[in-house]
């Protein structure tokens, strides 16, 4: 069983960072992607980045290179988005999510990863 809660959130202006982290509870995450997804209004969830938490592979959405970073401190059981150059497209619910999956390749798709957040809304300004 694993217990995600996100923060950072907020409202910002078109071009502002911001920095959502994403605290897990849990036995172990050893062998556990973590991954960020996000919910536009009157959108479907769309995948973000994942990173896996043991070794700190990392993977992205094309609109996310070069603007966004996920890392992970494994320290604290946190997994952090950093998010640069925010645009009025980047508002959404952001949502953390974990799942133990198989194999080498972070997936993309929501459905393999069992675990999930509550979402922390961003929303940014023009």
């Amino acid at each position: 069983q694993v217990q995600l809660g996100e923060s950072g959130g907020g409202l910002v202006q078109a071009g502002d960072s911001l920095t959502l982290s994403c605290e897990a509870s849990a036995r172990t995450l050893i062998g556990y992607a973590m991954g960020w997804f996000r919910q536009p209004p009157g959108k479907e969830r769309e995948f973000v980045a994942a990173i896996w938490y043991s070794g700190g592979g990392t993977r992205y959405a094309e609109f996310a290179e070069g603007r966004f970073t996920i890392s992970r401190d494994t320290k604290k059981n946190t997994v952090y988005l950093q998010m640069n150059n925010l645009k009025p497209d980047d508002t959404a619910v952001y949502y953390c999510a974990s799942g133990n999956i198989p194999g080498l390749t972070l997936r993309t798709d929501a459905s393999d990863y069992l675990y999930w957040g509550q979402g922390t809304q961003v929303t940014v300004s023009s």
